[in-house]
């Protein structure tokens, strides 16, 4: 099932039908009348629509180098934004269709269809400046949350409703049934007044970045060229971010006006396409395709290529052909951060741990703040049994990230294999307010209450986090009844 239909089909009937479950954790939402949803509103309601698509959307892809190459990406670009205050987070759905969409608050999600289609690092910047703009003028609030006649649970669902229609009109048009908002008259494909103001703006950004503005319209074009050829087919992208041919000629025009340059790629970006390529079909059929490519030599990077071989060759346990052609690739060349973090995982696989978690240290010595070695670095940690060490690096790294999931799922794990089962249920019920799940927060700290191994320091921390849970959760259920 297409991941629009799941979404709807698992989310946003929990939010209507079964409310409860999960509707003590929305936001209120003050004066709705006055058609000006707040920034910090329209946060968390973007907030409680990416918690549940961690939770529970299977093409959420949790992978630290992909994520992390997006933000890094998404980040050039909203520094130089009309960003009003919202703040961005960028994760990528594991979709082979060409698709990008915003969510409210700042998420957005990137298809992986979206990141292997594009030929350049340009062009991929061009759509997610796009989408970057459509937050920063607030467009989605706009649109979809100016009713007066929308309760909290519809304007929830509406969102939800607007994520599905990036993938799928049909399931969006059920959606507002569903969410008996059928009345309203708000089209969830973005007006071509958003469009052009998205395209307009979204240019600004691409060209104050330092990327090829040639690239938005290159992209979109090539899109629209190819949906021509199969008829009622157009991508996912085009059919709710409908390109007509004044738009397109509107992003030539203004190319005409900044003088040409060449921008190269980033190695991240060919190792990230390289990577999701290797995800793609079995491992088998993986190694065939970048086996060929390096054949016919037909690729734009020999070194992600023969990357994507590598973790290919992984996927199918073959570790001694990986190593070789990591190897390879490391050769006479500067350091690369997947590139290390991919070797140091074989050489951990092949038996040697010491080996590996050696080249870990040392690439994070010199990209500490990559979130793929800092997290291959963790599971390494507890891989080997070295869970003293994993605590201190996961409390080093909460340090500077106070709300990163994954380090608090690493105190989770280090206090297990030390078994302190107190302080394990402690990090878990971190690692669920985190994800907005109060009631499972709360229940995480009265296992660690009941787990009797825990000092009286440690208690009274467990204890006073949990009054501050139950506050938290009463607050919940007061903004729900009101």
């Amino acid at each position: 099932m297409p991941f629009a239909q799941r979404l709807i089909a698992g989310i946003l009937a929990c939010s209507l039908v079964v409310q409860p479950l999960y509707a003590d954790n929305l936001p209120e939402l003050g004066d709705v009348a006055s058609n000006d949803l707040s920034l910090n509103t329209e946060k968390k309601i973007g907030r409680q629509i990416m918690n549940e698509i961690r939770l529970r959307e299977p093409t959420y892809l949790d992978d630290s180098d992909v994520e992390g190459y997006l933000n890094v990406l998404g980040g050039k670009l909203v520094a130089v934004s009309d960003d009003p205050g919202v703040g961005f987070f960028f994760f990528a759905i594991a979709d082979p269709s060409i698709n990008a969409f915003a969510m409210p608050g700042g998420y957005i999600g990137v298809h992986t269809g979206l990141v292997v289609t594009a030929q350049t690092e340009s062009e991929l910047a061009g759509v997610m400046a796009h989408e970057i703009a459509h937050v920063t003028q607030r467009h989605i609030a706009r649109q979809v949350f100016q009713s007066k006649q929308l309760g909290m649970a519809s304007m929830l669902a509406m969102g939800l409703a607007l994520l599905a229609a990036r993938s799928s009109s049909q399931v969006a048009s059920a959606a507002i049934a569903t969410t008996q908002a059928g009345a309203i008259s708000a089209r969830l494909a973005f007006s071509r007044d958003f469009e052009r103001e998205s395209d307009r703006l979204g240019f600004d950004v691409l060209r104050k970045a330092g990327f090829d503005v040639r690239g938005m319209s290159v992209f979109f074009d090539r899109l629209q060229r190819a949906a021509r050829h199969y008829e009622n087919n157009a991508t996912a992208y085009l059919r709710t971010h409908p390109l007509t041919g004044e738009r397109l000629t509107d992003m030539q025009n203004r190319e005409g006006d900044v003088p040409y340059r060449q921008v190269p790629d980033s190695m991240d970006f060919q190792l990230v396409r390289a990577k999701l390529r290797a995800m793609q079909g079995t491992p088998a059929e993986a190694v065939r395709h970048f086996t060929a490519l390096l054949g016919e030599k037909k690729y734009a990077s020999e070194t992600a290529t023969r990357y994507g071989l590598a973790y290919a060759l992984v996927r199918g346990r073959d570790w001694p052909a990986a190593e070789e052609q990591l190897q390879a690739v490391r050769a006479g060349r500067p350091a690369e951060p997947m590139v290390e973090r991919l070797y140091a995982e074989v050489r951990i696989a092949r038996g040697d741990a010491n080996g590996g978690l050696t080249r870990l240290r040392e690439a994070i010595q010199r990209f500490p703040l990559n979130q793929g070695l800092l997290d291959a670095y963790g599971q390494a940690l507890v891989g080997a049994r070295r869970f003293e060490e994993a605590l201190r690096f996961a409390d080093a790294q909460l340090q500077l990230q106070p709300e990163a999931v994954r380090f608090y799922r690493l105190r989770a794990a280090s206090h297990a294999g030390l078994g302190r089962g107190a302080q394990q249920h402690q990090a878990l019920a971190e690692v669920f307010a985190l994800q907005g799940q109060t009631g499972a927060a709360i229940e995480q700290l009265e296992l660690a209450q009941k787990a009797g191994d825990a000092n009286f320091y440690v208690m009274s921390a467990i204890d006073a986090r949990q009054r501050e849970l139950k506050r938290l959760r009463l607050e919940e259920i007061k903004e729900r009844r009101n």
